[in-house]
């Protein structure tokens, strides 16, 4: 059963990710942020891309792999608790330098950097989504964030088959 957010009575923060099963071992290891960077990280960067709800998690693996990638590959959702939410720094969406940042698209040099020092500078940052703008995602690097979120569970991701019907429906 999915944990109560706190706003609607839980007790944890939880941070959810979805990668395919055979990462899940390695889910904040933040080695695809590293070999390729981020929207909130240059290559070279270990980011861990989380967000604060398990929907926004599958949206920001659908919008990059599609929904027949999620329905045929295996998967793995994270949950991983955010123990100290004083150590989570909000980035207010007006204090971002470009607007655009904020948008789908493709990230620029600048815009990686603003987040590299966000990352450096905080254990965890939470940041708008770009793929749906009222929800949040919850990034960090793991060395830095050390002691900050710990594993709650792993468990085999299902996609409900709807959004990924046979040709013709």
């Amino acid at each position: 059963m999915t944990p109560l957010p706190i706003a609607l009575g839980g007790t944890e923060l939880i941070a959810w990710r979805l990668d395919q099963a055979v990462h899940a071992a390695t889910w904040n290891s933040g080695e695809g942020a590293y070999r390729v960077g981020g929207r909130w990280n240059s290559k070279g960067v270990r980011a861990v891309y989380c967000s604060i709800d398990p929907a926004t998690a599958i949206l920001e693996v659908a919008v990059h792999k599609g929904f027949r990638a999620l329905d045929a590959v295996p998967h793995t959702l994270t949950a991983a608790v955010i123990s100290d939410a004083s150590a989570i720094h909000v980035v207010d969406p007006a204090s971002v330098p470009n607007p655009n940042w904020l948008r789908p698209g493709i990230p620029s040099a600048g815009q990686q950097a603003f987040g590299n020092d966000l990352l450096m500078k905080h254990r965890v940052v939470a940041m708008p989504s770009a793929v749906s703008s009222y929800s949040w995602n919850l990034i960090f690097v793991a060395s830095v964030a050390a002691g900050t979120y710990a594993l709650r569970l792993q468990e085999t991701f299902a996609l409900d088959t709807r959004l990924h019907p046979p040709a013709g429906r």
